[in-house]
């Protein structure tokens, strides 16, 4: 009889504690699992509860859509004014905001290219070594550094990668915009053929909306894969291609009915097309989109993030926290400095304004009287003058007759008395002459004390404001610098003259545009025709936008705004178009050349 071999108590134990903590790591990990497999269909409920009770699940909207649909006017007006628009014209105008958000995108980053394409060799240069990031630095040295040594030339490399890879960013950039701006007039294009339905009741008019957007998500997808970009995006791993937006649902309205799950399936199946759509330009953009602009400047940030780091060691160096006193001492004759320039150029100035002109008003009274002490005095001098004359000439002055005369006979009498100074001062005149000169000399002190006084007074107001001239200069060049950065200008939205110009280039723009778009339709390409229209559309949203907040401060923004809407518009004639851009052109304030822009408001 075969026995078991006798079991370690010790590796018993062991097994039971192992299991006991496997079981026990085991249970938050069944939790977190059951947890995750609860989620979809809960996050699923909510979704539901949100599309049966809120209608048309809402989206943040980056970009507002100026320009409206070319809709029935009276319908959509009237639905405006109630507040209640229709389910079809929010669909409609979440597929035009999409599309003009995409577009936008792509055009910055096309008009980003096209700068550095038209740069100079230096600027090319300079862009591909220090604006594309560091690792692009470090690639750019390496074969720079590479090329040198084997003596060939690394600026022509450069300068060739340079034109390779800003060729290639546009050829990619401008497709997807020949395929969004197509897209956008297919929207309009349907929406104007089928604009009776889209009006009608709410469910002949998500009919149409169906059928619409069937059309145009279908002729986008068959334009994204002739455009030839993005074909990995839009086939299978074993090669096969997929379709990239679903179709929506159509039904025979007069056999079938519409039902609430197929509505709401329908307008799910639009935004998830939209999403599909955002997420494939995404991904294209990704690689030919314009750098941001901490990739573009990242040797100055680097360079100022270094000197940030090597100027707080220096002021850890001189702080209390090292044990040094330099910067509260800084900080000290830092506030000393500056409550000496506050009180030698600011307060002292103004209360010597304010004392000066009070103590103007109180000198005034003061002033008179002094004038009149000067007149008495120059009075008695002519009294005095006068009984000298008289009596040595022993005949009676006419009244009129000038100080300065009886001055002359004054002086000619006293050089003849000075002929015997001691005889004459006791017997002669001398003595009387000297009183009526010292009278004279008082006279003209009391004169010229008097006017320097008045000069004083009246220029004390000035000397104080040159003592505060200082102060005034740097409140001044606060208030510009506070002024240049409230007005700074916002692209074609801002207010200054370079925004101006920016909304001047916008409308010729849409002038080459149209003129273009008739060309192309003249010669019956209607491909390019209809591309040309959708950049119109683009460039008209992008005016819209611009100048809205100026027209209605000048109040030109109803008649502005028709007038827009009109050059949107399919039925309307080439020549009427070119009518309305000359209006626009030199009737429109905020449109005008700056040079020309001082008109009275409305």
């Amino acid at each position: 009889m075969e026995t078991s071999p006798p079991q370690n108590p010790s590796s018993g134990d062991a097994s039971d504690a192992s299991s006991l903590a496997a079981a026990a790591l085991d249970v938050p990990a069944r939790a977190w699992r059951s947890l995750v497999s609860r989620l979809p269909p809960l996050l699923a409920a909510v979704s539901d509860l949100q599309r049966r009770y809120f209608g048309v699940p809402r989206r943040r909207r980056r970009r507002r859509a100026a320009l409206p649909l070319p809709l029935r006017p009276a319908a959509a007006h009237s639905a405006r004014i109630a507040g209640e628009m229709p389910k079809a014209f929010v669909i409609l105008d979440d597929v035009v905001q999409h599309t003009l958000t995409n577009l936008h995108s792509i055009h910055k980053s096309l008009l980003f290219w096209q700068a550095k394409a038209e740069g100079t060799n230096s600027q090319k240069v300079y862009f591909m070594i220090f604006e594309r990031g560091p690792r692009a630095f470090v690639d750019a040295t390496y074969q720079t550094l590479t090329r040198l040594g084997s003596n060939g030339r690394p600026v022509q490399y450069i300068l060739h990668s340079a034109s390779d890879m800003v060729s290639t960013k546009l050829a990619a950039l401008a497709s997807m915009q020949h395929c969004l701006a197509t897209f956008l007039a297919e929207i309009h294009s349907e929406v104007d053929r089928c604009r009776e339905g889209l009006t009608a009741n709410s469910d002949k008019s998500l009919h149409t909306l169906f059928i619409v957007l069937n059309t145009t998500f279908s002729k986008l997808e068959v334009s994204l894969r002739n455009a030839g970009e993005g074909q990995d995006e839009l086939c299978t791993h074993d090669g096969n291609s997929y379709e990239l937006f679903g179709k929506l649902p159509e039904v025979d309205l007069e056999s079938q009915e519409w039902t609430e799950s197929l509505l709401t399936d329908g307008i799910s199946l639009i935004y998830q097309n939209l999403q599909k759509l955002d997420s494939f330009l995404s991904s294209q953009l990704s690689s030919h989109k314009k750098p941001n602009r901490l990739t573009i400047y990242w040797l100055p940030y680097t360079c100022g993030a270094l000197g940030l780091s090597v100027c707080s060691l220096w002021l850890l160096r001189h702080s209390s926290l090292m044990g040094s006193p330099d910067i509260d001492n800084w900080i000290q004759d830092a506030k000393e400095s500056v409550a000496g320039f506050w009180d030698e150029h600011v307060e002292k100035p103004i209360i010597s304004i304010r004392d000066e002109l009070f103590e103007t008003f109180k000198q005034r009274d003061k002033g008179v009287m002094e004038n009149q002490e000067v007149q008495l005095t120059e009075d008695s001098l002519r009294r005095m003058l006068v009984a000298f004359c008289e009596q040595t000439e022993g005949r009676k002055l006419p009244e009129d007759l000038p100080v300065q005369a009886m001055l002359e006979t004054l002086t000619k009498r006293y050089e003849k008395e000075l002929i015997h100074p001691i005889q004459n001062l006791f017997s002669g005149e001398l003595a009387r002459a000297m009183l009526i000169q010292i009278q004279k000399l008082k006279l003209d002190l009391e004169s010229g004390l008097l006017e320097m006084d008045q000069i004083l007074r009246a220029n004390a107001i000035n000397f104080a404001v040159l003592a505060a001239l200082p102060a005034f200069g740097l409140s001044l060049l606060l208030l510009m610098l506070l002024r240049t950065w409230i007005q700074r200008d916002h692209g074609a939205e801002g207010r200054g003259n370079i925004a101006r110009c920016q909304r001047r280039l916008l409308l010729v723009d849409v002038e080459r545009r149209l003129m273009e778009f008739q060309h192309y339709r003249d010669n019956g390409m209607e491909e390019e025709a209809r591309y040309k229209f959708g950049l119109v559309l683009y460039t008209l949203d992008r005016l819209c936008k611009a100048v809205e907040s100026h027209a209605k401060e000048t109040g030109e923004w109803l008649s502005l705004r028709e007038d827009i809407f009109d050059l949107a518009k399919l039925d309307m004639g080439m020549a009427d178009k070119m009518v309305v851009v000359s209006r626009l052109k030199w009737m429109y304030n905020c449109l005008l050349p700056f040079s020309s822009s001082r008109l009275p408001r409305l």
